[in-house]
């Protein structure tokens, strides 16, 4: 089949383009990509030029119809990406270059695995719809003389086609937690070895004598006072390492009324007062942890709050997939995995690509041989749990 002419246009905003074509070219497990939490994420100014995230969406058309589209922002620093080249940053400052502005293709603030060239994917021709995306991209960077292009926590699609189009491919790690057809959080513990299992037990009964106790809150059940309860405990915690969520609280309030379905709360209460929350995005066979707080320092409510909550709100549901975030190595000795993830990179500089592209391809075999590692730690039992160092 031959693909009729295409035109590609650049967009300010997610609102210059109708939520009914965006959505159609986004899997509807992927909600985090849907236009819903893009506007919502630049509406609340969470994305704006002001911090450091300038919105220009690329569509691909024919005649006035979305046949592809790409998720795509001018860059001024690195924050809420998750993928880190601080030190290429520092490496072009201290060649004299400019680093920034670059040109990112991410959903904002969220380190979760999808496609960032969206086609749909019945259409007869959406490897070649997703090439001319790619395409594109790589000639407004050429063209707007951007220091770089970067695809953030790829999915294998996109994968092959930057690896098809040479661009750097950088490998890191996450760590999940997969559903084995667990039936309960005690079966799923009866599959740790014995000294983990109990230490996982008495982390959990450490916040009952706390006097602590969880609710786990969705979609409509949320209310506006628990919403605006989660992200001040967040912000804590945000407050403490010198910064403020990312996505602000107007971002979330506006989520709630528009499309609560999305939203998952841990809410953790001591004495008729919330004490600590998580914020969680609900990916159809996926949850997604975003942020965290509390508003005091109690023992193992972290570990409570982020993982074991979550954990059984995934049993409870069927839910194959927990990603807490990025980093975090003490996930593993509750239950989560390493997990690879893959970003996509394009250098305007030839010398530095060429740097970079040596750096990377040794970074890749640490990566490598450090989730080996984590592998031969986990607490499952030896042969009871199929350890899945693959990307989701």
């Amino acid at each position: 089949m031959t693909i009729p002419a295409l035109t590609a246009r650049f967009h300010a905003s997610i609102d210059e383009i109708p939520a009914k074509q965006w959505n159609a070219l986004v899997p509807a497990s992927t909600p985090h990509l849907q236009h819903v939490f893009l506007a919502h994420a630049e509406r609340s100014g969470s994305v704006s030029e002001a911090t450091g995230w300038l919105p220009c969406h690329l569509g691909l058309y024919a005649d006035d119809a979305l046949v592809a589209a790409m998720p795509l922002y001018q860059k001024g620093h690195s924050w809420g990406e998750f993928v880190f080249d601080w030190s290429w940053a520092d490496a072009y400052r201290r060649a004299g270059l400019s680093y920034y502005p670059k040109l990112l293709s991410a959903a904002p603030y969220t380190p979760a695995t999808s496609s960032k060239l969206l086609v749909d994917s019945d259409h007869p021709d959406a490897d070649e719809l997703r090439r001319t995306l790619l395409s594109a991209a790589l000639q407004f960077a050429t063209e707007q003389q951007f220091s770089s292009l970067h695809l953030q926590f790829m999915d294998a699609t996109d994968e092959a086609l930057c690896r098809e189009a040479n661009l750097i491919i950088r490998q890191d790690c996450q760590f999940h937690w997969h559903n084995e057809d667990y039936t309960s959080f005690e079966h799923f513990l009866g599959h740790f070895s014995s000294k983990k299992r109990k230490n996982v037990k008495r982390e959990r009964r450490r916040v009952i004598e706390s006097g602590i106790t969880h609710t786990m809150v969705t979609g409509g059940e949320i209310t506006e006072t628990q919403m605006r309860d989660a992200w001040r405990l967040c912000s804590y915690t945000f407050a403490a390492r010198g910064g403020e969520p990312y996505l602000n609280l107007d971002f979330f309030l506006t989520l709630l009324k528009s499309d609560p379905s999305l939203l998952v709360l841990a809410l953790a209460q001591h004495e008729e007062r919330h004490v600590a929350a998580a914020i969680l995005l609900r990916e159809g066979d996926a949850l997604l942890g975003r942020y965290w707080g509390s508003e005091g320092d109690y023992h193992s409510l972290h570990f409570e709050t982020c993982y074991y909550q979550g954990i059984e709100y995934c049993i409870k549901h069927g839910i194959q997939r927990y990603e807490p975030g990025t980093q975090g190595e003490h996930k593993v000795s509750r239950g989560f995995l390493p997990t690879s993830t893959r970003s996509a990179h394009w250098l305007a500089h030839p010398q530095f690509a060429a740097a970079i592209e040596d750096y990377v391809d040794r970074e890749a075999l640490g990566v490598e041989q450090y989730m080996q590692d984590i592998n031969e730690r986990t607490p499952f039992r030896r042969g009871e749990v199929t350890v899945k160092s693959q990307r989701s």
